[in-house]
């Protein structure tokens, strides 16, 4: 790459920024576009919050007519409307809500017994961004129940009131003291110091027609058991019926600040196809995506929690999951929603078994679930997932037992990477020692042949790399190892929940940007804050840059536009850094630093008069011929030696 071009991809660069600064939306455009949105939004969630007040309203109404008609004998009639509309379930429609709350160390899990359904999650080791209590859903935000038809009619248990099997309202669950780094893991239970609470929550019809959910909750557990149990349900729904549906709606709150690389580019739904792989729709879409094969479990994921749905024994025959994205939402994320197929057997009573999971994206806590739940976090791809699974969590799970400070984590993290790409380093160092060198008598060789003969030049540099057994290579092949480990950083970082609210200096929040200052203006690219670990990367990443080409090789040297492009990189980060996570910045910054300190190790450790001395020693040697070489030769021989005339 000549100067010309380097100037080229420069000036294209700066245009580029020009162009989009002043061809972005003034303020007012901007606030005008989102109050406009805003009222599109608001306007269509005022009609759907309409819709569901006036259906309750109509049901309540209907209910109450209900439970005040009385015949000549003074006896209560179901009204017949209601009996028309739900048929065996129609009682069921009359009822006033109330919750039974079941709370283990981790989480307190409320359920409604209208629908039976699960009202709200609240997470207890966690907070909002804001400061207020992490709840993964509430009240109508979270909807679910089965679907089915009864005597031609629309059955939706979620309409009905269920009758819990307990008239306790809070079901405490019990068991021993958690150490840290600890919380959620089920060896903790299955070592007899956990105790458990079920609940279960009945639609009765009569007649033996019944619906269940079985609720249980374990201590020292973000896993609720969900049992649904059915009866009777093929003497209304038919012979020939041999599944039910079973939807799941959710509104997902926003739990973490705005940021255009945070919450809204992970937020989505995952789901594992039985016995088979992970799959997801992407995170940057909103799309409905059909199940055409059996399922095992269906999640709806954000940044750093999930709440997902898990068939333990049997699985789901198919179904359909669909994300809409709310990015100008300044309280939600996305809504997501469900519809999954339950089979029926003929046995008149059955169960399906299923459990639900409300907690941490947290590798280590998914993982032991042993179905892939933990293919939902974006660890890179295989080799880059590799490094990250068997080097970096490994560590920083080691760490974080025993080191409450993440910033000293980050630290301890950087000098165990760094111990372990050492040896590449030491060799890159080496290589890059003996190119310098032999600096001297490259110049002698670009001197001898000067600028008309290039070619020949090269190859006399190359003659003399050979003799000097000396690979050119030799400085960017250990380099190239320690990429694995940079980029896994780069994804490992952004989703660690365990960053997540971690204060360092002036860092708040070490899974988010760290600002020091507000712009009056949006850089394009950049932002309107300014981070200053991302600064500190970038400074400290320009005298790397400086200090790497002043001990760089001749060959370097024939290339200044190189040097151009190197220097344009860590400006480019600085521009892509600003808005990740201030953890991410933090550690390539401390990275850089004891690059630093190797060098100068290496430096002190390194006598470069014994490298030039062996250097010399090489070129008075003859060249070996490998046995490869040496093959090639003699087959190049016998091609050219002319054959005899018969």
């Amino acid at each position: 790459m000549d100067k010309n071009t380097i100037t080229g991809l420069a000036l294209i660069f700066l245009i580029l920024i020009t162009f989009s600064y002043f061809n972005k939306p003034s303020q007012s455009e901007i606030e005008s576009a989102q109050r406009q949105t805003d009222s599109i939004v608001q306007v269509n969630e005022n009609a759907r919050q309409a819709e569901l007040k006036a259906k309750e309203a109509d049901l309540a109404i209907k209910a109450t007519t209900a439970a005040t008609s009385v015949d000549s004998t003074g006896k209560s009639l179901v009204n017949n409307e209601l009996k028309n509309l739900y048929g065996v379930f129609s009682e069921a429609v009359k009822g006033t809500e109330h919750f039974t709350t079941l709370e283990n160390n981790l989480m307190k899990v409320r359920v409604s017994n209208k629908g039976g359904k699960i009202y709200s999650v609240e997470l207890k080791g966690y907070k909002r961004f804001n400061g207020e209590p992490l709840v993964l859903f509430e009240g109508d935000k979270n909807r679910f129940g089965l679907n089915f038809f009864s005597q031609n009619k629309s059955i939706q248990t979620d309409q009905f009131y269920f009758v819990p099997s307990v008239t306790d309202t809070l079901l405490m669950v019990s068991g021993g003291t958690v150490s840290k780094g600890k919380e959620g893991r089920e060896k903790f239970n299955k070592e007899g110091k956990a105790g458990a609470k079920s609940l279960t929550m009945r639609l009765d019809a009569a007649n033996g027609v019944l619906v269940e959910y079985t609720y249980t909750l374990k201590h020292n557990s973000f896993m609720v058991g969900f049992d649904i149990h059915t009866a009777g349900l093929k003497n209304v729904m038919g012979a020939n019926s041999n599944y039910i549906n079973f939807a799941w709606t959710m509104e997902l709150p926003r739990q973490e600040k705005v940021s255009k690389f945070g919450e809204d580019n992970y937020a989505t739904s995952y789901f594992k196809y039985f016995k088979d792989e992970v799959d997801k729709i992407a995170p940057t879409k909103s799309e409905t995506k059909p199940l055409t094969t059996k399922v095992e479990w269906v999640s709806f994921k954000t940044l750093f929690f999930s709440s997902a749905l898990i068939a333990t024994d049997k699985a789901f025959l198919n179904g359909q999951v669909s994300t809409k994205k709310r990015d100008k939402d300044p309280a939600y994320v996305s809504d997501m929603s469900a519809d999954l197929t339950i089979p029926l057997d003929n046995s008149g009573s059955e169960t399906f078994p299923a459990r639900f999971y409300f907690g941490p994206n947290q590798y280590n806590t998914l993982k032991q679930y042993d179905i892939k739940l933990e293919e939902e976090l974006s660890l890179g791809w295989t080799v880059i997932g590799w490094v990250n699974k068997y080097i970096i969590i490994p560590a920083f799970d080691f760490l974080r037992r025993y080191i409450g400070n993440f910033g000293l984590i980050i630290l301890l993290l950087t000098i165990y990477v760094k111990l372990i790409v050492a040896p590449f380093t030491y060799k890159s160092y080496i290589s890059q020692a003996k190119m310098r060198l032999l600096k001297p008598e490259i110049e002698e060789i670009q001197k001898k042949f000067g600028e008309d003969k290039k070619m020949e030049s090269q190859q006399a540099v190359m003659a003399l790399y050979k003799k000097a057994g000396v690979n050119p290579m030799g400085g960017c092949l250990p380099m190239l190892f320690q990429m694995p480990i940079l980029v896994a950083m780069f994804y490992f970082f952004p989703i660690s929940i365990e960053l997540r609210q971690q204060s360092f200096l002036w860092a708040h929040d070490l899974s988010s940007f760290d600002s020091i200052a507000t712009l009056p203006f949006e850089i394009p690219w950049y932002g309107s804050h300014v981070s200053l670990f991302c600064l500190l990367m970038t400074v400290t990443n320009i005298l790397y840059v400086k200090y790497n080409n002043e001990m760089s090789s001749a060959g370097t040297q024939q290339m200044p536009g190189m040097k151009t492009m190197m220097y344009m990189m860590p400006v480019m980060f600085l521009f892509i850094f600003n808005s990740y996570a201030s953890g991410l910045s933090l550690y390539y910054f401390l990275s850089l630093v004891f690059t630093f300190v190797q060098m100068f190790i290496f430096k002190k450790l390194v006598n470069e008069d014994a490298i030039h001395a062996q250097l010399k020693a090489k070129q008075k040697m003859p060249v070996t011929k490998s046995k490869f070489q040496s093959r090639l030769e003699e087959m190049s021989k016998q091609r050219n030696v002319p054959q005899k005339k018969k």
